[in-house]
């Protein structure tokens, strides 16, 4: 054996090798056939549940996510300027942008949260957790610092996040989950036409200065303040214009519409977007986002840049132009 080893050695390496290979490949193919039944036998609608008609949650698991839903619903009264627990935040509700408490479709729901974390994300070029996700919608949605990962507070808002996912099966991200992606326009997208818009269909409860409405308790807002010291600051995800806009198309006016009876037209979206996020509001130090500035999102409004697109060009559009320049790039560096 030892001989016929000897002899015939590199013809057995290579063997092995090619064995090795085939058993990878086999590996990945039967990966990629799991997940792609798990999506072709799940519903892809998503439905958001109820604590009042689930009956498998119970005692301390169902307390947890109980309070996970107090949480989200009425942050600021517990981790606000003035909360009963910390003051850690900036006085608005997870639930300002996150609506229904994370439940309603195409509201920045959390559907998919718990079926697609642990995640890559190009904004951090880091494997990312719930816990990085919920500390970064408090450092920036809220402009506030992150909660400590073993608090209390911190376990029930992600044992309520994985519950509202409880029923997607791992790797899939339903339909009428997180924000609808609007179409991009023709041209840039205007802040005096969007102002206009602001006037007619969100003053009255944003206010005139964008400065919201507080709850009758006032430690909290009832409508949130869009712009100023104690709005998101130019690191949250709704300083997009294609989140903002997306958002306001799919739910707003608030309680007047919805996705599929939306009161804004696709430009006044855009165009209201673009008013918003044109007003002055925090700051935060974006150093360490995108490490890889190829992965710079179109709407990205903070240079540098690898698509020769100036910052007002990244941040109003119009976008066509630069998703164009970006596919040729892309089809340049294959070739």
């Amino acid at each position: 054996m030892q001989k016929f080893i000897k002899e015939n050695w590199p013809v057995l390496l290579i063997s092995i090798t090619v064995l090795v290979v085939l058993v990878i490949k086999s590996v990945e193919i039967l990966s990629t056939a799991v997940t792609t039944a798990a999506s072709t036998n799940y519903d892809s609608t998503w439905k958001s549940p109820s604590l009042f008609t689930d009956r498998t949650l119970e005692g301390k698991d169902r307390a947890l996510v109980i309070y996970g839903q107090a949480l989200i619903a009425h942050t600021s009264l517990y981790l606000g300027p003035h909360g009963k627990i910390a003051a850690i935040s900036n006085g608005m509700n997870c639930q300002n942008s996150h609506l229904s408490a994370g439940k309603k479709t195409w509201g920045n729901n959390s559907g998919a949260v718990a079926s697609t974390y642990p995640r890559f994300r190009d904004r951090s070029g880091t494997i990312e957790t719930i816990y990085k996700r919920v500390s970064d919608c408090f450092e920036r949605s809220l402009n506030g610092t992150a909660p400590d990962s073993t608090s209390e507070e911190y376990q029930a808002i992600e044992a309520y996040i994985r519950w509202v996912g409880q029923d997607v099966p791992k790797g899939v991200t339903p339909k009428e989950t997180g924000i609808y992606k609007l179409p991009f326009l023709d041209r840039a997208a205007d802040p005096m036409k969007g102002k206009l818009v602001y006037q007619n269909q969100c003053q009255r409860c944003h206010g005139e200065n964008g400065e919201g409405q507080l709850a009758l308790n006032k430690l909290e807002y009832e409508y949130p303040p869009l712009w100023g010291e104690h709005s998101y600051n130019s690191g949250a995800g709704l300083y997009r214009l294609s989140r903002f806009a997306g958002f306001v198309y799919s739910n707003m006016p608030n309680n007047e519409a919805n996705h599929d009876n939306p009161k804004l037209t696709v430009e006044e979206s855009w165009d209201v977007a673009a008013y918003v996020n044109s007003q002055p509001r925090p700051g935060k130090n974006l150093k360490n986002d995108w490490p890889d500035i190829s992965k710079k999102p179109i709407d990205h409004p903070f240079g540098p840049y690898t698509d020769g697109f100036s910052e007002i060009e990244h941040k109003y559009g119009p976008f066509k132009p630069i998703l164009a320049k970006r596919e040729q790039l892309k089809k340049s560096k294959i070739n």
